[in-house]
């Protein structure tokens, strides 16, 4: 059901905090022309963390009458609050989405049988099939192979996106779970060795800035051209690194905004890219091949 080059796409902002609704119709135009094969919105890459329900809502109706028919559309439901968790998972999944996905719930670092119990809450609500989120380097809580393959028992869960980067934890992953239940790389830099130890694709970072890439890159993958996927992958593991130069995702908006796709505006706790690392992403865009804005950086 999902496979390929799926983005975590940032949320387009103005000067004054408000959405950038034109600037988010573009980018998923965008996205539709470069081969995305889907669009994740509100993850942590869309700022999660400070849009409201009703943001959320607006972006995601957007997003599936623009994409319909073109690009699967899933948008991320997940908050350290079960309830809370619950009641997006309800409302969302009724916006004409392909899935919703739900991360682990962070800060609290729930137990594994805590874990169960929240997903099988929120799966209750949803209208649509659920796409489980491991990323434990932000959230201090590591939902396990034995959790998700207990998850995995009920249809409702499709796939999870597994951030730890690890071919090792891929692996266990896919043993353990049925035939049919997908495993998604979390982690661009490792993405093509995850595919080769059995993913299906990537929820990507830097789709966002070389979507053509990203696709052309899972694409091989998956039809077993390892020489192919590998070339392009080499070219782009410098965007991969530098994406990351500071917190996820200031250095993604900052790189989208030099292609004057998006304004450069992000709401705070996070700031701006700081001058000292603007090279250093630009280097990295420039060697995968971005095409920038002509302007000053």
């Amino acid at each position: 059901m999902f496979s390929g080059s799926l983005v975590a796409i940032v949320t387009p902002m103005t000067a004054d905090g408000g959405l950038d609704l034109p600037a988010w119709d573009r980018l998923l135009d965008f996205h539709a022309r470069e081969g995305t094969h889907g669009i994740v919105v509100a993850g942590t890459t869309g700022e999660s963390p400070t849009l409201s329900e009703d943001e959320t809502a607006e972006l995601t109706a957007r997003a599936v009458e623009r994409c319909r028919g073109k690009v699967k559309v899933i948008v991320g439901c997940g908050t350290h609050s079960t309830a809370g968790t619950v009641a997006r998972t309800r409302s969302l999944s009724r916006l004409g989405v392909d899935a919703v996905m739900l991360v682990t719930p962070y800060y609290s670092r729930p137990p594994q049988e805590g874990l169960y119990r929240h997903f099988m809450a929120a799966a209750g609500a949803s209208e649509v099939p659920v796409i489980l989120y491991n990323v434990p380097s932000r959230t201090a809580v590591d939902l396990l192979p034995a959790t998700i393959a207990h998850l995995a028992r009920n249809p409702q869960f499709v796939a999870v996106k597994e951030a730890t980067g690890s071919t090792k934890r891929a692996r266990e992953i896919i043993d353990a779970c049925p035939p049919g239940f997908t495993l998604l790389s979390g982690d661009d830099a490792t993405a093509i060795e995850l595919m080769a130890a059995g993913a299906h694709g990537v929820i990507s970072v830097s789709a966002n800035v070389a979507p053509r890439s990203m696709h052309d890159a899972c694409a091989a993958a998956l039809a077993g051209d390892w020489v192919k996927a590998r070339a392009i992958d080499q070219i782009l593991q410098p965007l991969h690194k530098e994406l990351f130069v500071e917190a996820n995702p200031i250095p993604v908006k900052w790189a989208v905004a030099r292609m004057g796709l998006i304004g450069n505006a992000i709401r705070l706790p996070l700031v701006e890219l700081p001058t000292a690392h603007q090279d250093t992403v630009l280097r990295a865009m420039r060697t995968a091949g971005v095409t920038l804005e002509e302007r000053a950086a």
